[in-house]
């Protein structure tokens, strides 16, 4: 069994990516979960039983928070507990992108420990850990982008963020791309391929848990749209939005979105 929670997120997320392979452009079974929640497929529950089963089995006091599990109220008494998205970006997935993201990490006392962002068609395992000064990339240290200005800088969101009526004195010289996974989006920002990512909208901890770490190991700053840095295992399990940059381009970019 392994030792530390990392390499037990670690080789949980091999796991999963061994049974989104399986799926994977296989036209696996679809419905669309109530109250416009978004898409589900076979593969999202294959993964999120195999994930409870093996975790809960090696960690059988942790609580459970999972994008595809009924919510258990009984989590909030729980120290640790894991915070699972079993496909972050299932509407790529869906369509046959290799973009799409198994995201695993423990928070203990509302803070994470452990973290893991897995692209299996990419075989990119990012990971974090409290006790590891740095986050890596399979196995390699990574670093985010220490730009200050926000003319030309890349960010990382949906085009909905970019709307005039977000930005009061007007939208930064930007320059917008995307990924479906969000937590993909917060583990490039820590590889430095990106200089930052924001969401606006209220977003579920199973999208941001692991790769909040992942960036902030890499030397990004992430907090939600106050400037307040996330906590988990909320009763109400999301933040109101999210932005990661380095410290002077986030703080630009907060400043412009408060006007």
């Amino acid at each position: 069994m392994p030792g530390s929670d990392l390499e037990l997120l670690t080789e949980a997320a091999r796991e999963s990516g061994e049974i989104a392979r399986r799926f994977w452009k296989q036209a696996p079974d679809t419905w669309h979960k109530a109250e416009g929640a978004g898409p589900v497929t076979e593969a999202d529950m294959a993964i999120d039983a195999m994930l409870h089963d093996k975790l809960r089995a090696a960690r059988p006091d942790y609580g459970w928070l999972s994008e595809e599990t009924e919510d258990d109220p009984a989590r909030l008494a729980a120290r640790r507990v894991f915070i699972i998205d079993p496909i972050d970006g299932t509407r790529a997935f869906i369509e046959g992108s290799r973009d799409f993201a198994h995201s695993l990490a423990v928070a203990e006392d509302g803070e994470i420990t452990a973290a893991v962002i897995y692209l299996p068609m990419h075989d990119r395992m990012f990971t974090a850990s409290r006790d590891d000064p740095e986050a890596r990339l399979n196995g390699r240290p990574i670093h985010a982008r220490t730009r200050a200005k926000a003319d030309g800088a890349t960010v990382l969101a949906a085009k909905c963020n970019f709307r005039p009526e977000h930005w009061p004195g007007g939208l930064p010289p930007v320059k917008p791309a995307f990924r479906s996974s969000i937590a993909y989006r917060l583990a490039l920002v820590g590889e430095g391929r990106f200089d930052a990512m924001l969401t606006l909208r209220p977003t579920w901890e199973w999208d941001i848990a692991a790769g909040s770490l992942i960036a902030q190991k890499a030397g990004a700053v992430v907090t939600d749209l106050a400037g307040q840095r996330p906590r988990f295992n909320r009763p109400e399990p999301h933040l109101g939005g999210l932005i990661a940059a380095s410290p002077p381009l986030h703080e630009t970019l907060r400043q412009g979105l408060r006007g």
